[in-house]
């Protein structure tokens, strides 16, 4: 029997593949999730080209490892028939695995800081961290003159650590955040939420509506941005486009 160097790692080196790409698979996954928010098992495969099995097998190993959760799929408006799609979304432990800013430290900091400068202090600092947001917005917008001014905010955010994306809703956009660098301490201290549904408001020129956020246990930060404002759907709207708002926003 050969017991060479040469024939051991012919034995084990297949091994030593399969487990870097199931790992490699995985992180796909997690990172689809992660992307598009919480997902079915059949979203998922055909989004990634894997078989039925190949997926069953991936959600299951993530799943035991504490990365992603199934849940109920929420349904907006009339429910149909049938039992709901189960979906599967990132969990904290696995959020952790992507870019995270801010831990356990960070809150004891801000806690300390309330105790000492009062409530008042988080907002200051809400507004400091957002700065670097709207610093990234102008270079951005003066690097990239005929953007929209929300895909320009996409990409200011991405710079900060959030995964973001915008997309055409019925009355204007979306800004979609797939990851919250700040979820952990804007769950105790939502003042950094606010701080930047101000800021979003503030550089699109528009009033913004949250509709979701990961600091509240969604899967996506989700911020509606109108194609009118209230006091013009009040009024009918008349016939203003986004275009005329902004100059360099693309009507849906």
């Amino acid at each position: 029997m050969k017991t060479s160097d040469e024939t051991v790692m012919r034995g084990v080196q297949p091994a030593v593949v399969e487990v870097e790409e199931d790992e490699s698979t995985r992180e796909r996954v997690a990172r689809a999730i992660l992307e598009d928010g919480p997902s079915t098992a059949v979203e998922l495969g055909e989004r990634l080209t894997l078989t039925p099995a190949a997926i069953r097998r991936h959600l299951g190993v993530l799943t035991e490892q504490g990365h992603i959760e199934p849940r109920e799929q929420r349904v907006r408006g009339q429910r149909g028939r049938g039992r709901p799609a189960k979906v599967f979304a990132l969990t904290d432990r696995g959020r952790r695995n992507f870019h995270q800013a801010y831990d356990e430290l960070a809150l004891q900091a801000l806690r300390q800081l309330v105790r000492a400068a009062g409530p008042t202090a988080v907002n200051a600092l809400a507004a400091q961290r957002v700065a670097d947001v709207e610093q990234a917005f102008h270079r951005i917008r003066e690097e990239q003159p005929t953007a929209t001014a929300s895909e320009v905010l996409a990409q200011a955010l991405n710079t900060d650590g959030y995964v973001a994306s915008v997309k055409p809703a019925q009355m204007g956009e979306q800004l979609c955040q797939h990851h919250c660098p700040v979820a952990h301490v804007a769950e105790e201290f939502p003042e950094l939420c606010e701080a930047e549904t101000q800021l979003f408001s503030r550089l699109l020129g528009s009033h913004v509506q949250r509709l979701a956020t990961i600091a509240h246990g969604d899967g996506i930060c989700t911020t509606n941005i109108p194609l009118f404002s209230p006091q013009e759907l009040a009024t009918g709207g008349h016939s203003r486009g986004l275009d005329s708002q902004d100059p360099n926003r693309k009507a849906n």
